[in-house]
C-alpha cells in the first residue's frame, strides 16, 4: 500500500480525534496518485497513524477509515456498513432514516438514508467512488433493497472531481410513502433536496409537539411539510407553511391531506423574509405566536461564512419582531461552518437587534443516527433552538 508521510507534529489533531489529513499537512504531496486510492499514513518519525483515501486534487488530501497501525480488513465496506446497520437498530431506527454518516461510521464521503425498500446513496469522495461496487452489494447483503438511487448533485463531488450523472439499481421510484413520529409523508427522491427528506429533524420534530397545541404557526422553508404538519397534527389552530420551491409546497399540500389537516395546515409558494416583513407590520389576517425558522444552509463554504451569518442574524431578529409577548421561535441551522458557539451569538445578535427580551428554552442538535464524533466538530452540523419572547 501507498505510504504518505505528515510533516513533524500534524499527527496530533488525528491522534486527538479527527479524520482529515490537509493537503499542507502532508511532507511531500505527491500528485501523481490515484485519488481516491488507500494509502497508509505515517508520523514524520514513521509511525504509522492509520489508514485513509487519498486525493492529491482536494483540500482535504486524505480521509481516515481506520486509526492505528493494523491492516486494513479486506471486507472493511461491509463490516463498516453492518456495525452502522446494528448502532440504527439499538436506536430503534431500522425502516426509515440515516444508515451511514460518514466519518461517524468509519466510511468517509458515504450517506446511506433508508425508505423502507429503497435506498438513497450520496457518494461525495474519489475514495468511495472506487468503492462503490463493494458498497453496492454491502448494501444488497444488509438490506435486501428492491433499489438503490446513487444522487450525483452534490456539490462535494465537483471538489472532488468526480461526475454528476446519477445511478439506479433495481427499481427506484419516483416517490416513496413513509412515516416518522406516527406521520405520514410522500417523499420525491429524484428531485427532492439532499436525499429526499430530513431525518436529521426528527427528533426535534418531536420535541416540538407539546408547545404546538392552539397555535397560529407559520412554518418558513417548509420543504414537504415536515414541521408544519406536525404541529397541525398536535392540536395547532392553524398553520401556514411557506416555501419558494413550487414542487414542494406540492408535495407538503399532498401530505397535509395523507394526515387529514389539509384543512388546518395549507402550504404556499411565497418568500420567507416577505412574510416576516407582513408579520412585523401585523398585515397577516390573523398574527402568528410560533414561527418555526429553518432555513438552508446558508453558508456552503467559509469564505461566504460571514454573509451566511448577517442572513441568519436577520431572520431571527425579523421573526422576533413579528411575535408578542409569549410568542415562539423554533431556529435552526445546518451547516458544518456553523459551531454551536456561533450559532448562540448568531440567536444573541438577532435578539438584541430584535429589541426584544427572549429566553433560550431548549438548545438541541441532529437525531442520533447522525452521530456526532468526539473531535471532529465538522460531524456536529445541525443546531436546534427554542426561543420564548418574554
Amino acid at each position: 500500500m501507498i505510504e504518505i508521510k505528515l510533516k513533524p507534529k500534524e499527527h496530533r489533531r488525528i491522534a486527538a480525534g479527527h479524520y482529515w489529513i490537509f493537503s499542507n499537512e502532508i511532507d511531500g504531496l505527491d500528485t501523481s496518485i490515484e485519488p481516491g486510492s488507500l494509502v497508509r499514513v505515517l508520523d514524520s518519525d514513521g509511525n504509522c497513524v492509520g489508514t485513509g483515501f487519498f486525493n492529491p486534487h482536494s483540500l482535504i488530501a486524505v480521509r481516515m477509515i481506520q486509526k492505528g497501525p493494523e491492516e486494513l480488513p479486506e471486507d472493511f465496506i461491509f463490516q463498516n456498513l453492518d456495525t452502522a446497520y446494528e448502532y440504527r437498530k439499538e436506536l430503534g431506527v431500522r425502516k426509515y432514516g440515516r444508515m451511514c454518516y460518514g466519518e461517524s461510521d468509519n466510511m468517509p464521503g458515504l450517506i446511506v438514508d433508508r425508505y423502507g425498500d429503497v435506498l438513497v446513496v450520496e457518494i461525495l469522495t474519489a475514495g468511495m467512488e472506487k468503492q462503490k461496487e463493494a458498497i453496492t452489494a454491502a448494501l444488497k447483503k444488509i438490506f435486501k433493497p428492491k433499489g438503490i438511487l446513487f444522487r450525483a448533485d452534490s456539490a462535494f463531488r465537483t471538489l472532488e472531481g468526480l461526475g454528476n450523472t446519477p445511478e439506479i439499481v433495481g427499481e427506484v421510484p419516483d416517490t416513496v410513502l413513509i412515516e416518522e413520529n406516527k406521520v405520514k409523508y410522500e417523499v420525491p427522491l429524484r428531485v427532492g433536496q439532499k436525499t429526499g427528506f430530513y431525518f436529521d429533524q426528527r427528533e426535534n420534530r418531536e420535541f416540538l409537539k407539546p408547545y404546538f397545541k392552539d397555535k397560529l404557526v407559520v412554518d418558513l422553508y417548509s420543504y414537504i411539510g415536515s414541521f408544519g404538519i406536525t404541529a397541525a397534527l398536535e392540536g395547532a389552530a392553524q398553520v401556514w407553511g411557506v416555501d419558494s420551491s413550487a414542487a414542494a409546497v406540492e408535495f407538503a399540500n399532498k401530505n397535509a391531506e395523507l394526515n387529514g389537516v389539509k384543512d388546518l395546515a395549507v402550504f404556499h409558494r411565497d418568500d420567507a423574509e416577505r412574510i416576516l416583513s407582513a408579520m412585523k407590520k401585523k398585515e397577516l389576517p390573523e398574527q402568528p405566536d410560533f414561527v418555526l425558522l429553518d432555513p438552508p444552509a446558508f453558508a456552503k463554504s467559509r469564505k461566504n461564512l460571514p454573509q451566511a451569518v448577517g442572513l441568519y442574524v436577520k431572520l431571527v431578529k425579523m421573526a422576533l419582531e413579528g411575535l408578542e409577548k409569549g410568542g415562539y421561535l423554533a431556529f435552526s441551522t445546518c451547516s458544518h461552518h456553523i459551531s454551536r458557539e456561533l450559532f448562540m451569538d448568531i440567536i444573541r445578535q438577532g435578539v438584541s437587534k430584535s429589541g426584544k427580551r427572549a429566553a433560550l428554552l431548549e438548545l438541541r442538535g441532529q437525531a442520533k443516527d447522525h452521530p456526532v464524533l468526539i473531535g471532529m466538530p465538522e460531524t456536529d452540523y445541525l443546531h436546534f433552538a427554542l426561543l420564548q419572547v418574554r
